[in-house]
């Protein structure tokens, strides 16, 4: 009985030496590198405009309603995007978050915060994205006014009333949406204590027409300094 008693005694110490040789489960930083954040640009000379901000320097270019990525550009209606890099010397440190950044957008007295990158995928698109032809169904019916029902009550009868009704809503299927949703996600802008440089994408609300944008002020306030870069719009 003794025998097996230190067998498996000794089976078991075995066992555990080797999770503990295991690698540990990946911290919350290094599991957001995986998903945020893209890469940053040789140098902040390389972006639109750039500025000192204290112990680091901030580059950053305005892109408008669209949101790039490696698999293509997507657009959303409802905010302004802008890349934004935060550099600093060999070996540097610091902590980086979306907070740290506000847009002044035509010269407003209040400047516009960064928003989480969750917010704009409802509004996302793929300018390349077409909604598929029903099955069976002649996509030029509903510009001649012809109803696709021989006829019938409801008002829709022959010719003129499906023609009057406004086009249905055709919404792109569940798992593109996801992909739009994930692609966005991986260009937003990194948090976290975080080795330089780091870049990613900025999200500012702005519904109207990026043609009636006339000047724009990007403003870093974080723990590296202050900074405000004039950007063209």
């Amino acid at each position: 009985m003794r025998f097996f008693f230190t067998s498996g005694t000794t089976i078991l110490t075995a066992a555990l030496c080797l999770l503990a040789q295991q690698p540990n489960t990946p911290s919350q930083e290094q599991q957001a590198s995986e998903t945020r954040g893209m890469p940053a640009r040789a140098t902040p000379g390389d972006y639109q405009a750039h500025a000192d901000a204290g112990k680091v320097t901030i580059g950053a270019e305005f892109f408008q309603h669209t949101v790039p990525s490696p698999e293509g550009v997507l657009n959303t209606d409802d905010y302004v995007v802008v890349e934004a890099g935060v550099f600093g010397p060999p070996g540097a440190r610091t902590t980086v978050s979306f907070q740290d950044f506000s847009l002044r957008i035509n010269g407003k007295k209040n400047p516009q915060p960064s928003e989480p990158y969750a917010v704009i995928f409802k509004s996302l698109k793929d300018p390349e994205w077409e909604p598929p032809v029903p099955a069976g169904g002649d996509s030029k019916a509903g510009k001649t006014g012809i109803s696709s029902s021989g006829g019938g009550g409801g008002g829709k009868t022959g010719l003129g009333g499906a023609g009057n009704d406004p086009p249905p809503v055709v919404h792109p299927p569940f798992k593109l949406q996801r992909e739009w949703e994930s692609r966005a996600k991986k260009q937003a802008f990194p948090e976290g204590d975080r080795s330089l440089p780091q870049a990613g994408l900025l999200f500012f609300v702005y519904r109207s027409k990026a043609s009636g944008i006339h000047s724009l002020e990007l403003i870093y306030s974080g723990s590296g300094g202050k900074a405000s870069l004039a950007l063209q719009p």
